[in-house]
């Protein structure tokens, strides 16, 4: 396998000194220029798989044409900012810039590092189909912050079992999209794949859908039919908001899982099963057990292997990988050639609370392509409940601004204001303790 290509354009000498030596003993080949309009020609050259940028470039302008050129080519191309005068601004302006990370000089070798192979790892592993390791896999799950970074790291592994998974999210975190990212990695991915709508599914109708039945078992029964679970047979069934289904429902569901067979309308013996069931809801189940809305003995057949996808407004860190990758999408389909967002629209699409989560984002952008706006989307033409800053910022009203001040503030005095812990104390990544100092006017021990 051919060692992953970076390049860098570093002025500074303790810059260039640091990643140096900091990747001196990692399996990556070094493409070194000593200017940016230089590095521009090796871009072109070498192909590489990461691009390292010092901040400013001799040429002011030189930084935000780069990384424009760069991403009218391919959007989610990995750039990582460097500076050696670095500022709670500067880090913002990155994050709307489309960089991937940001570090301030001197920083924590080991950070530098795992950035840049959680960057790398995808892009590097050129691998035949046939020979294709997990951590090679595309994922449908666009982003590369930490919380989403554990969700992939795990649903690798949940793909290689055979147990029953709980999926769990709020509306519009792409819970099926975990249940057919699962299925298609595993042993049963050659074998049908069947979603359940379960808060569409009648009592009346249970056992005829999902268990099938025989000729003349009930009026208008005038040929066999197998049922969805016996259709899956050898595959992975979805039962899709299973905290909607009815306990009489949730009775005959964790009798099938218990004795892998079922009895169609009719039939005068059982049918064998081989099915691995993926569930998913977006209701606190713990809670229903306790009120005996949900069945504890279902609940634990099901949390066997427990995936959560956490919602937007934890990770908004991922909105400009999320709005790049819808950006592509729409053009396509739309047949337009937008550039991108203006800074105002960007301030406006974070500020937001998402309540929707990445369906409705998703939706908003399809919205604002239908009214095809001029070269880069603007503020103005975002719905009325994004571009309104008053009506935006309710979400989140003042009691919730100030508890995230203060755990800010507390996480930062215990790091004794270093960055890079306060973020992993907070559990969020750089950019997004930097936009948050920023929203909450605190700067370096002062608060402002």
């Amino acid at each position: 396998m051919n060692k992953p290509t970076i390049l860098f354009a570093v002025e500074s000498y303790e810059l260039r000194q640091s990643i140096q030596a900091a990747l001196h003993h990692q399996t990556v080949e070094l493409v070194e220029a000593t200017t940016c309009q230089e590095m521009l020609k090796y871009f072109q050259a070498t192909k590489p798989q990461l691009l390292i940028l010092e901040s400013p470039c001799k040429n002011s302008a030189d930084t935000l044409a780069i990384v424009e050129s760069i991403h009218e080519r391919d959007r989610r191309f990995p750039v990582i900012l460097v500076t050696t005068r670095g500022s709670e601004g500067l880090a913002i302006s990155a994050l709307r810039l489309g960089f991937k990370d940001y570090f301030e000089y001197p920083f924590s070798g080991r950070d530098f590092i795992n950035s840049i192979n959680k960057f790398l790892s995808p892009r590097a592993l050129q691998i035949p189909n046939s020979q294709v390791s997990m951590s090679a896999v595309h994922h449908p799950f666009v982003g590369t912050s930490q919380s989403m970074q554990k969700v992939k790291t795990y649903l690798e592994k949940v793909a290689h079992v055979d147990s029953h998974v709980l999926v769990t999210g709020e509306t519009g975190t792409g819970k099926e999209l975990v249940a057919k990212f699962i299925h298609g990695h595993s042993q049963r991915s050659r074998k049908p794949f069947i979603a359940i709508n379960c808060a569409a599914l009648p009592d009346s109708l249970l056992e005829s859908e999902l268990f099938g039945y025989e000729k003349g078992a009930f009026t208008g029964a005038q040929t066999p039919y197998a049922g969805k679970l016996k259709m899956a047979d050898g595959g992975t069934v979805f039962f899709d908001e299973i905290g909607d289904m009815s306990l009489y429902a949730q009775a005959k569901i964790l009798r099938v899982l218990e004795s892998k067979e079922v009895y169609p309308l009719g039939a005068k013996k059982s049918v064998a099963l081989d099915i691995r069931i993926i569930a998913a809801t977006n209701r606190h189940l713990e809670k229903m057990m306790l009120a005996k809305e949900f069945r504890d003995d279902l609940y634990f057949r099901l949390n066997v292997a427990r995936v959560h996808l956490p919602p937007l407004r934890e990770r908004k860190e991922d909105i400009p990988d999320l709005l790049n990758f819808y950006l592509k999408q729409f053009n396509q389909q739309f047949g337009l050639n937008l550039l991108g967002f203006s800074v105002e629209a960007l301030e406006a699409l974070f500020d937001y609370h998402w309540p929707g989560n990445i369906r409705e984002l998703k939706n908003v952008l399809e919205t604002v392509f239908i009214d095809s706006p001029y070269e880069r989307i603007s503020r103005n033409d975002l719905p009325e409940p994004i571009c309104g800053s008053e009506v935006a910022k309710a979400f989140l009203d003042q009691s919730d601004r100030d508890r995230e001040r203060d755990s800010l503030l507390a996480a930062l005095s215990a790091a004794n204001w270093n960055k890079s812990k306060a973020a992993e104390q907070l559990q969020c990544s750089r950019m997004t303790l930097y936009r948050k100092m920023v929203r909450h006017r605190i700067s370096n021990k002062k608060v402002y």
